[in-house]
């Protein structure tokens, strides 16, 4: 499995982005697709899931501005980022796990498979 994240980029204070991720795999729908984040000097969280269903889960400081979604014919999972915040600026990391369940969505370690980053900066 591989994975390519892109769509980063410098965006002012209350801006947009949009981050796509592209996987090469066979069956990508049956796939759990999420985001994490890393600050500098901080540790990876968890930003946002969408499973198999189509079924989405965040992280509360993020709801309500992001959105994340699939394109199974695309092989894509996209993050929507909107009402951007200075906190918001990190390096963001797609993740794809095929066994994962739902109880660890949030856990990094639970991922089998990673994209190589994307960053985002929030600044005026």
């Amino acid at each position: 499995v591989q994975l390519q994240a892109s769509g980063g980029g410098l965006v002012q204070p209350g801006g947009s982005l949009r981050l796509s991720c592209a996987a090469s795999v066979d069956s990508f729908r049956t796939y759990v697709m999420s985001w994490f984040r890393q600050a500098p000097g901080k540790e990876r969280e968890f930003v946002s899931a969408i499973n198999r269903g189509s079924s989405t889960y965040y992280a509360d400081s993020v709801k309500g501005r992001f959105t994340i979604s699939r394109d199974n014919a695309e092989n894509t999972v996209y993050l929507q980022m909107n009402s951007l915040k200075f906190e918001d600026t990190a390096v963001y990391y797609c993740a794809a796990d095929r066994q994962i369940i739902v109880s660890s969505y949030r856990s990094d370690y639970a991922y089998d498979h990673w994209g190589q980053g994307t960053l985002v900066t929030v600044s005026s």
